[in-house]
């Protein structure tokens, strides 16, 4: 059993997240987490890589991505210029080898985390592709006849925005945590962590007015907690008082990033709600 984990001066851990974390650990599975943007989703990796003062690698998948960058990839081109210009012994093709995120977690000599962000990006066979080095914890490499085993296994984290189904063979590896989207009290224990010196009125009015934009059905990109603390922070250093503008939203451009959203929120509505 590993340290407890807990909170951080930049993270709160909620009861239910902490257990499921300490729970992917303790049963050494990869910890896939789900959440609308804005969950603290990422931040979740960084936080228990500081937490246990352990190195944090970052794999950010793109659509492009393959499972096989992770591991590793055989820079061909890099050893055909040195054939062509004479510089190195091009016979010696482990220096060619370029080992990815998990390619270094597998070899590295203490323990490590690791975050494979946003895994939903990539092709459906990405998962998959996947499931063999993630069970076995090691991998081939084929053009030295290596095998790479991690002789500590490291901490891994998977976040998914949902923008595509995950393989049921994928998901039964896994441990999985929803993260909900933080209750007003959550959220003003979050941004008061983040602005400390926030008077506690213009909290309650930025709250309340952020939850209500959050309510509206005509806004299709709610605002998420990284575009309130950014307002926050704008009406803050701007000396606004939110109870003084009525019915106005200042820096409205912090929170909202569509034009379409932006043109459906009514003024009216804004008015018959705040003033």
């Amino acid at each position: 059993m590993m340290t407890e984990l807990n909170s951080t001066t930049t993270y709160l851990l909620s009861d239910e997240l902490k257990a499921a974390t300490q729970l992917a650990i303790d049963l050494e599975k990869p910890l896939l987490i789900k959440g609308e943007p804005g969950t603290g989703k990422t931040v979740l990796a960084e936080a228990v890589a500081e937490q246990l003062q352990v190195p944090l690698i970052r794999w950010h998948v793109k659509s492009t991505t393959k499972a096989a960058d992770g591991l590793y990839i055989y820079d061909t081109i890099q050893r055909l210029n040195d054939a062509r210009f004479g510089d190195g012994d091009v016979k010696d093709i482990s220096r060619y080898i370029k080992y990815g995120p998990l390619g270094q977690a597998f070899r590295s000599d203490k323990r490590v985390v690791v975050l494979i962000d946003e895994i939903d990006k990539a092709d459906i066979e990405f998962p998959n592709d996947l499931l063999h080095e993630l069970d076995r914890m090691s991998f081939d490499v084929l053009e030295t006849n290596e095998t790479v085993t991690a002789n500590i296994r490291p901490i891994v984290f998977m976040t998914s925005n949902n923008e595509k189904e995950l393989p049921d063979a994928f998901l039964r590896r896994c441990i999985f945590h929803w993260i909900d989207f933080p209750s007003q009290e959550l959220m003003r224990d979050i941004v008061k962590m983040h602005q400390p010196a926030i008077e506690e009125r213009l909290l309650e009015d930025a709250l309340e007015r952020f939850y209500w934009l959050r309510s509206q059905h005509g806004i299709r990109k709610h605002p998420s907690t990284s575009e309130l603390l950014d307002w926050v922070k704008a009406l803050s250093q701007n000396g606004v008082s939110l109870e003084k503008v009525g019915q106005k939203l200042p820096f409205l451009g912090t929170l909202l990033k569509r034009e379409q959203d932006m043109q459906a929120l009514q003024p009216t509505s804004i008015r018959n709600r705040f003033v």
